[in-house]
């Protein structure tokens, strides 16, 4: 097996204008380096052969993290561990440092970046699920001035495939915070801590006024071609948290996913995964949301 990449030119911008610039000119014969953690092993396996590799890293705008009340801002040059240490980003979006923890290993996490994890749209990755959970978008600037968000809805168009353009670069990642009462909490089960999860949810509940269950939403990751969210509300509206049906919120995600086989498990143990930790992590966000810190 060859594990040396193919020769390709390499281009180090200090500026996102200059970044721009490269981009502009070679289209798509040309890959963004960032974190590396993904496209590096890719090109020593000769999956991808780029002509052009553009390397971000001395780029110092895009290395900004920014949190207040509203949401989270990541920049295109954040490191996983840098956002799973921030003590600004945890007390507005604690879901943000339990969704980091479960990402590979902390030397994975100290190099990979959030935007480009993001980027490669790996189905099975957390943060996918945690940016389409919260209604997230990422930036995306090109040569001339032209920039645009995405919606994550619209963002993650199939496996391993993003909505970014040619000539196009990931600046920012944000997170919203959501709106209400709301409790978050992510789950997921792997082999082993830090492989590929066979199954994976993250799940948001609000409260109403009477601190009954308003609304609950979960969304799914390493189950399909992109994360998946689903509309749990109609099993769990206006249920006192003593006495809900989490067990029925995880009947109702089962019935409406249809997972597929792989190396990593069956469809039919996935579809069983489905169910059960979405009825964990719906219980855990609304005592979540109502103050009690569950595990």
């Amino acid at each position: 097996m060859r594990v040396k990449p193919p020769p390709f030119r390499y281009h180090a911008p200090r500026s996102v204008e200059e970044a721009l610039a490269v981009l502009a000119e070679v289209g798509t014969d040309g890959k963004v380096l960032a974190g590396g953690q993904s496209l590096i092993p890719i090109l020593n396996m000769r999956l991808a052969a780029p002509k052009h590799l553009i390397d971000i890293n001395r780029i110092t705008e895009l290395d900004q993290l920014a949190a207040d009340p509203s949401g989270v801002r990541v920049g295109a040059l954040v490191r996983h561990a840098r956002l799973e240490r921030d003590k600004d980003a945890f007390a507005v979006l604690p879901l943000l440092h339990q969704a980091l923890r479960l990402v590979a290993h902390p030397v994975i996490r100290n190099r990979g970046t959030v935007v480009g994890s993001l980027v490669h749209a790996d189905p099975a990755g957390e943060l996918t699920a945690v940016l389409a959970l919260l209604g997230g978008s990422v930036a995306l600037r090109r040569y001339g001035g032209t920039s645009r968000t995405v919606a994550a809805t619209d963002f993650f168009v199939g496996p391993l495939e993003s909505d970014i353009r040619p000539g196009e670069l990931a600046t920012e990642a944000y997170f919203p915070v959501p709106a209400g009462r709301t409790g978050l909490a992510i789950k997921e089960l792997a082999r082993r801590h830090g492989d590929y999860a066979m199954c994976g949810v993250a799940a948001a509940v609000t409260l109403d006024e009477t601190e009954a269950i308003g609304s609950a939403m979960a969304a799914y990751f390493a189950v399909g071609a992109t994360p998946i969210v689903l509309d749990l509300t109609e099993s769990l509206a206006g249920q006192p948290i003593g006495r809900a049906d989490w067990a029925a919120a995880g009947q109702r995600a089962k019935e409406q996913i249809r997972a597929e086989d792989d190396l990593h498990a069956t469809a039919e143990y996935r579809e069983h995964l489905v169910g059960v930790l979405t009825a964990r992590a719906v219980r855990i966000a609304a005592r979540r949301a109502k103050g009690v810190q569950a595990a």
